[in-house]
C-alpha cells in the first residue's frame, strides 16, 4: 500500500488537472450569442400596457451596466418569410393580423388582450426571423448558445389565433426551422414562463419528434396546462406539464428540474433545445404569484446547460416571454445569461430571506 502523503499527493494533482481541464474549457467555450434591434421597440402597446418597448430597453441598459452586453456576440435579425411562419400558423391567420396591422391604428387581436400598432405584424415577423437567426448561428459554430431579446413575445399564439400579448410562436416556428432546414430531428422545449404555453403545447401535442416540457402557475391564465395533458396520438408522452401552486420559488423549480425534467430529457436525448424563457415567476413580477429569485434562474438555466452539455453539444437558443416588472426581469435574464456564459451558477438566497 502507498504511504499516506504519496495518496494525498496523487490526489491534489488529479484534482489540480481537473481543475486546469475546467479552465481550459471554460477558455474555449464559444461566445454566447444575443439577438436585439431597435426594431423590437416599434411593437408599440396601449398605454398602461404591461407588455411595453422597456422591457427590453432595461434588460439591455442592464447588460451594459454590468459589461455584459459588450461581451456577446452580435446576431442581426432579419424579418421571417411567411413560408416559416405558416409551419405553425395558418395563411388566413397571417393575412388577418397583416390586414388588422395594415389599418395604421393602434387596436388589439380578437382576444382584446394582445396590443397591435401599425407596424406590429412588421415586428412580429423580426421577433420570428431573430430566432431563426440565432438557431444558424448556433448550427454554424458561431456561437454555442444564444439569447434573443425579442419582442411580441410567442408562446400563447396558437394556429389560429393571437393571445396573451403573442402574435406569431417564435419558438414553435423556430422547431420547425431547425428540424427542416438543419436536418435535426428531435427538439425539446423547455418553457418556465409563469403561464402556460397554450401555443406551444398545441403545435406538437401529437408530434413525438418534440418533447415540450413546461412549468407554471396554476390553476391562472390561460387555463391550460394540467399534469393530465400529456400528449395525444404519436406524440403521447411527449408533452410534460408540472403545475404548481401560486407561492412556490426557487428549491420547488429546481426540484421539479432535477427530478422530472432533467431525467426525461436526458431519455428523449434531444438534437436542440429552445428555452421558453419567461421571468414572470419572479417573486417581484406583478402579473404572477410565484416565488422564484434571478438566482433561482441561473440554477434553472444551469440543469438546461448540463442537458444540452450531455445530448446536443450544448446547442441551446432562448427566447423571451414574459417579465414584466422591469428591474426583475433585468436581473433575470442578467442572471440567465451569465450561467449561459459559462460565468458560474449564482448561490441561492437563504430560506426566508427576502
Amino acid at each position: 500500500m502507498a504511504p499516506a502523503n504519496v495518496v494525498l499527493g496523487t490526489v491534489v494533482a488529479m484534482l489540480l488537472a481537473a481543475q486546469e481541464a475546467g479552465a481550459t474549457r471554460a477558455e474555449t467555450r464559444p461566445q454566447t450569442g444575443l439577438v436585439y434591434d431597435e426594431v423590437y421597440l416599434r411593437h408599440i402597446t396601449r398605454r398602461g400596457h404591461p407588455e411595453r418597448p422597456a422591457r427590453l430597453t432595461a434588460i439591455v441598459d442592464h447588460l451594459k451596466e454590468r459589461g455584459i452586453f459588450q461581451q456577446l456576440f452580435p446576431i442581426k435579425p432579419s424579418p421571417a418569410s411567411t413560408d416559416w411562419i405558416e409551419t405553425i400558423h395558418s395563411e388566413k391567420y397571417i393575412a388577418e393580423v397583416k390586414r388588422i396591422c395594415g389599418k395604421g391604428r393602434a387596436t388589439t387581436l380578437d382576444t382584446g388582450d394582445t396590443s397591435i400598432c401599425a407596424d406590429s405584424y412588421e415586428v412580429a415577423r423580426f421577433a420570428v426571423g431573430g430566432v431563426l437567426a440565432a438557431v444558424d448561428a448556433v448550427m454554424e459554430g458561431k456561437v454555442g448558445n444564444a439569447f434573443c431579446a425579442v419582442r411580441p413575445p410567442g408562446h400563447h399564439a396558437t394556429r389560429e389565433r393571437g393571445m396573451g400579448f403573442c402574435i406569431f410562436n417564435n419558438v414553435a416556428i423556430a422547431t420547425r426551422y431547425v428540424q427542416r432546414k438543419h436536418g435535426l430531428k428531435k427538439v425539446l422545449i423547455v418553457d418556465w414562463d409563469v403561464h402556460h404555453g397554450n401555443g406551444t403545447q398545441e403545435a406538437f401535442y401529437e408530434d413525438p419528434t418534440v418533447l415540450y416540457f413546461g412549468t407554471h402557475q396554476y390553476p391562472f391564465y390561460p387555463g391550460t396546462g394540467s399534469a393530465r395533458e400529456t400528449g395525444g396520438g404519436k406524440g403521447k408522452g411527449f408533452t410534460t406539464n408540472v403545475p404548481l401552486l401560486a407561492g412556490s420559488g426557487d428549491r420547488k423549480f429546481i426540484e421539479v428540474f432535477e427530478k422530472v425534467l432533467k431525467p426525461k430529457a436526458l431519455r428523449f436525448k434531444p438534437d436542440f433545445i429552445f428555452i421558453s424563457a419567461g421571468f414572470d415567476a419572479h417573486r417581484d413580477d406583478l402579473l404572477g404569484g410565484m416565488r422564484v429569485t434571478e438566482s433561482g434562474f441561473g440554477r434553472l438555466t444551469a440543469i438546461v446547460m448540463e442537458i444540452a452539455e450531455q445530448t446536443c453539444e450544448g446547442r441551446i437558443v432562448s427566447v423571451l416571454e414574459g417579465g414584466y416588472t422591469l428591474k426583475a426581469l433585468a436581473r433575470s435574464v442578467g442572471a440567465h445569461i451569465e450561467v449561459l456564459r459559462g460565468k458560474g451558477i449564482p448561490d441561492l438566497p437563504p430560506k426566508g430571506k427576502k
